[in-house]
């Protein structure tokens, strides 16, 4: 089992797009069942009380538009215990991944990624909150995620 967490600011945006993009893409090969995919946040920004909010209505809209569900997901806080829970911990910029550092106790390499690095760029998965621009967004987690199972098929992870 390849366990995958993807990791934002406030996992309602990008990490919980990057989520579903996944999930749809192993189902779609016929792997889903050698996958465990979540989605984490490096803030309590969007969490009250221990709830966490609900994906972001416009990502949620993107999302639809691409025939992907995104229901009943809300925002849950990165744990320490994650660094040692997860095969992949994948940020989606440079500020992620600092705090992500900070948050597990353990430095980026191969476990902690940024998420366009699989794609061999090394700029940020565009932050839509700030950009509006979701459906650039969706792309960079629609490449990002192509580029991270091409990976893992390279590294004979999966078949």
């Amino acid at each position: 089992m390849i366990k995958v967490l993807f990791v934002c600011h406030g996992n309602i945006c990008r990490s919980p797009m990057a989520e579903f993009v996944l999930k749809d893409m192993v189902k779609k090969q016929g792997i889903a069942q050698q996958f465990e995919i979540a989605s984490a946040a490096t803030s309590t920004d969007e969490i009250w009380d221990g709830i966490g909010n609900p994906v972001y209505p416009p990502a949620r809209e993107v999302l639809a538009k691409h025939g992907i569900s995104c229901d009943g997901k809300r925002a849950a806080l990165l744990k320490e215990s994650d660094y040692d829970a997860y095969d992949y911990l994948i940020g989606m910029d440079s500020m992620n991944i600092q705090s992500m550092e900070r948050m597990t106790g353990h430095k980026a390499g191969r476990k902690i990624r940024k998420m366009l690095e699989f794609a061999g760029e090394n700029r940020d998965c565009r932050d839509p909150w700030y950009t509006g621009q979701f459906d650039e967004t969706y792309r960079d987690v629609v490449a990002g995620c192509t580029a991270f199972l091409e990976f893992l098929k390279r590294e004979g992870q999966i078949a």
